[in-house]
């Protein structure tokens, strides 16, 4: 590496670092201002809030590489255009791309790294955030009760103290207990009383002093009825035990959000957008079956095929099915048969230690083994007595048993004559029909049928169409998610390509300027990034060009900005602006004096 790419790189690092740790934290701020009020104010250890912490630091990074990148460029160019070390770069003969060289080399790995991290390293950490964070949400807030406040955070219990002589003191306590079906009817009354966790915090003891206990019993009575029981206790001292198992975090099973796309890498996205494909095929073709089935006069003569992609999607489907099937079948004769081995060998040895019958009992089995196959055989007569009835709709009650066993059997078929009219309806007959149709309100009838079918029928269609809707919007947030791994990443490189010319433009470093026109731009990226992946989401545009909208709008901002950075021009000076004007107003003179 030349002595000139060491300057230039050495001198982009270290303002990379700054601003990606600032960004970072300033992103890291926004994010944790959005969950402020359920994570906080809970109790939780120091540790557990590092933990959150360094999750959404992680998370966040992707977002803050971009901008990161173009304020670092900027400033770095800036900066070297501002103690004219951009100029004596140039007059010795080196271009501006040339030494845009070693930065781009390194902005084009951190690309690569952004991609890996987004594809490997930020679905791992989102699975963790999300588990995380759910059990801080779920949390109950910390057991803190104040003074002359009802504390409700204990279930069950409503709980006020008028004073607090310190954190374990309690003076004038009243207790609600609301553990029985029917409301405030157990209150506790107590002139002082101490409050003492024990058992690692996992239960309270309040012990109360000189107090009083009322209970009433409510109960639905009539008016013969006698009144229900009303307790009163007096007490010096009594002790209540409170379970604070609700102020303990439960670590959820991280197996709960394996669905979450943003938990995946780009092969669970593909899986999951083969499922979602597979859903949405399914309920097309059901739909063209159940239309089929409904449209009875128009399917009468003609058959209503699904198209022929959904026919292809589904036979590929159903054999992958198949496939499933036989492997899980496969696996369960295999065990089957292995259990039957084992049955057979237990038999066996069951049979051994049994004695041999003798001769009599020998007789007996005999015996019944012919009553059984005289059974079986009565059993097998009148099958084929059914089976015969049913399929040649024959007279068999001449039929012998005899001649059933041999197979000589006469079948005397039933057989039915039908008279085939080709004379039209006379008058009279078409009169009767009408007056049965019209007379009987029969047409009044067929039309609200007709009616209610067709509304039944645009229900069920709207229903299903809501359904597939659902699904293909969740087909493209697959995609999406899938796409941002890609454009993430090459958003650095795009940053890189604004912010490195941008800075020899302007030719001013600091945090001035530079931080001025990188938070535009980033707001520009921002906003575009935002309004294609939303008409992405609605179907409005392919996602892959909606995700690709931001990156594809400022790359021609960067290629103008570098093609005026390598002709020096001066777009941020106003004299620039000042001789544009000065020529336009020559040639508008020019166009008069000629149309004089």
């Amino acid at each position: 590496m030349k002595k000139l790419d060491k300057l230039i790189l050495g001198s982009f690092i270290g303002p990379f670092l700054l601003t990606f740790l600032v960004v970072d934290f300033i992103l890291l701020t926004v994010n944790m201002l959005k969950y402020f009020d359920e994570i906080f104010g809970k109790g939780l250890g120091f540790w557990i809030y590092m933990e959150l912490i360094s999750y959404f630091v992680i998370s966040i990074s992707p977002m803050a590489l971009p901008l990161a990148v173009l304020l670092s460029s900027l400033m770095t160019f800036g900066n070297l255009g501002e103690h004219f070390e951009l100029t004596a770069i140039k007059s010795s003969g080196i271009s501006l791309v040339r030494a845009l060289r070693p930065i781009g080399v390194f902005v084009v790995i951190l690309s690569f790294a952004a991609y890996l991290s987004n594809n490997h390293l930020v679905p791992k950490v989102n699975l963790k955030t999300f588990s995380l964070l759910y059990d801080i949400r779920m949390k109950s807030p910390a057991f803190d009760i104040k003074e002359g406040v009802f504390y409700n955070g204990i279930p069950g219990f409503s709980i006020k103290v008028n004073k607090k002589l310190d954190d374990v003191r309690l003076k004038d306590i009243i207790i609600y207990s609301h553990n029985g079906p029917q409301g405030n009817l157990d209150v506790t009354l107590a002139d002082s009383g101490r409050m003492e966790p024990f058992f690692n915090d996992n239960y309270m003891r309040m012990t109360l002093y000189n107090g009083t206990n009322y209970n009433e019993e409510r109960n639905t009575r009539g008016i013969n009825e006698k009144p229900v029981n009303f307790t009163r206790a007096k007490f010096d001292e009594n002790e209540i035990i409170f379970s604070l198992d609700a102020f303990q975090m439960d670590r959820t099973p991280e197996d709960l959000w394996s669905t979450n796309r943003a938990i995946k890498d780009i092969e669970g996205i593909k899986l999951g957008l083969d499922s979602i494909n597979t859903l949405v095929n399914d309920k097309i073709y059901q739909n063209y079956q159940a239309t089929e089935a409904n449209f009875s006069f128009y399917t009468r003569n003609r058959k209503l095929e699904p198209l022929p992609h959904v026919k292809e999607r589904r036979v590929y489907d159903d054999s992958l099915r198949q496939l499933k099937m036989e492997k899980e079948r496969a696996i369960t004769d295999s065990l089957g048969r292995l259990k039957e081995k084992q049955d057979s060998t237990q038999r066996a040895k069951v049979l051994e230690d049994q004695k041999p019958p003798s001769v009599n009992d020998g007789r007996n089995v005999q015996g019944s083994v012919t009553n059984v196959a005289k059974s079986q055989n009565s059993d097998s007569l009148f099958l084929k007595k059914r089976e015969i009835r049913r399929n040649d709709n024959a007279e068999i009650d001449s039929i012998s048993d005899q001649d059933i066993e041999t197979g000589v059997v006469a079948i005397k078929k039933v057989t039915s004559t039908k008279y085939i009219r080709t004379e039209p309806l006379t008058e009279e007959e078409k009169a009767r029909i009408d007056s049965a149709v019209y007379d009987k309100g029969l047409i009044t009838n067929a039309m609200t049928m007709a009616s209610n079918n067709a509304r039944n029928l645009k229900n069920s269609y709207d229903i299903k169409k809501s359904q597939i809707d659902t699904d293909e919007r969740e087909f493209r947030r697959y995609q999406i998610a899938w796409y941002q791994k890609y454009t993430q990443a090459f958003a650095c490189f795009a940053m890189f390509l604004i912010g490195a010319p941008l800075g020899a433009i302007i030719k001013k470093g600091g945090l001035g300027m530079p931080v001025l026109i990188s938070i535009i731009f980033f707001i520009i990226f921002y906003m575009l990034t935002i309004s294609g992946e939303k008409w992405a989401k609605e179907g409005l545009v392919d996602p892959l060009f909606g995700t690709w909208f931001s990156n594809l709008c400022l790359i021609p901002f960067g290629l103008f900005f570098l093609k005026q950075a390598r002709k020096d021009a001066r777009l941020f000076e106003p004299d620039f602006y000042l001789g544009i004007w000065k020529s336009i107003q020559k040639r508008v003179k020019v166009l008069q004096s000629k149309s004089a």
